[in-house]
């Protein structure tokens, strides 16, 4: 973790009188990009190109960032072209010596954030939230099966080298699927894994070349790969992350042999609307005051910005919270599977929610 830098005397005496943060953060930033009073920030200290079209960041953070575990995201925030951007992305290393955090970014057609980072200078800096996720490897015994789907492999890389680092006290068998071997992240440093640890072994899967390797495999995930993932009757604890079909159809095939399952997916599960979710709704946002009509057939977010609202919002996909707010009446459908949410709550996800009703939103 980087040093603390030393707050003159000065400058805390400031801040009691009269300066409020953000006007801090401004004048400190003028002296060092990376200085905040408050706000996580990180610069950008080494950039490494790690297959076609995947380029790996090593950030250093400032002294408020609380550190992360294998396995969880951060939000990173970017000004591109004047525009402000934020992305979550998966920690693609366990926790090392240095403080650092290295993030693993594929550029995607028409993924603005993604092309940028994989040229941004070293040295720049970024804005950087605390860490968050769940997804981690069961602290007992049993094996462990990792499914990883093109970018779904960057948590997989950070869990498998905590894992490495502990000696792998249970069983870990990972499988991962792209399209071509020129596309695969760290094939080297897991199979070079996998000759030092018995309890781990890594299948490559391939869907746009034939398996020539004996650690490779093809086609796209069905049930025919259990005789070799999980031989038998096998059974183990399953953790999972890629595009959501590819989640969904994890799930299915290991509905009988999983003894848990996590799964993350980094696309959007398809809408559900249909011609009754046509209309507007009057939202009302309670801090400003303002009373809009959104359309009924759109994500909370999106109808907000085209009324030229700006909420917080970094993945939209429903994984990092950061659009969440509270609704305090009226009812919200869930766009994934056209749940219908009447109650008050304090974390409505206005990226994966639409209106059913009028409503009161604390923005």
């Amino acid at each position: 973790m980087e040093t603390a830098l030393p707050q003159p005397t000065w400058l805390s005496r400031l801040n009691a009188v009269w300066a409020p943060p953000a006007v801090l953060d401004f004048w400190l930033s003028r002296l060092n990009p990376l200085w905040s009073w408050h706000q996580t920030r990180a610069r950008v200290v080494e950039r490494r190109l790690e297959a076609e079209g995947v380029t790996t960041l090593v950030l250093r953070p400032n002294r408020h960032f609380r550190g992360f575990r294998a396995g969880q995201h951060v939000n990173v925030g970017i000004e591109i072209d004047g525009v402000r951007y934020t992305r979550s992305y998966s920690a693609s290393d366990m926790p090392r010596a240095d403080g650092c955090i290295r993030i693993t970014v594929k550029a995607v057609d028409g993924g603005k954030v993604g092309a940028y980072l994989q040229t941004v200078p070293v040295g720049r800096v970024l804005s950087l939230d605390q860490a968050f996720g769940e997804l981690s490897v069961p602290d007992v015994s049993a094996p462990c099966l990792m499914l990883a789907a093109g970018s779904g492999i960057t948590p997989m890389l950070a869990l498998v080298n905590a894992q490495a680092e502990a000696g792998f006290p249970r069983p870990v068998r990972l499988a991962y699927w792209a399209r071509t071997r020129a596309e695969l992240v760290q094939a080297k440093s897991l199979r070079a894994i996998a000759t030092r640890h018995p309890n781990f072994s890594v299948y490559f899967v391939l869907t746009g070349e034939a398996a020539q390797a004996t650690d490779e495999l093809q086609g796209r995930i069905e049930s025919l790969h259990l005789d070799t993932l999980l031989p038998g009757d096998a059974k183990a604890h399953v953790l999972v992350c890629g595009p959501h079909g590819f989640v969904e159809r994890a799930r299915e095939v290991l509905a009988d042999r999983d003894l848990s399952f996590q799964a993350e997916a980094f696309s959007p599960p398809p809408r559900l609307i249909d011609a009754s979710d046509h209309g507007h709704v009057r939202v009302t946002l309670l801090q400003s005051g303002r009373t809009l009509d959104i359309a009924r057939n759109k994500s909370l977010l999106e109808a907000l910005e085209e009324q030229g609202v700006r909420p917080r919002h970094g993945c939209r996909m429903g994984i990092c919270n950061t659009c969440s707010c509270g609704k305090s009446s009226g009812a919200t459908r869930a766009l994934h599977d056209r749940s219908v949410q009447h109650e008050p709550t304090q974390a409505l996800r206005l990226c994966i929610h639409a209106a059913q009703s009028d409503l009161s939103l604390d923005l």
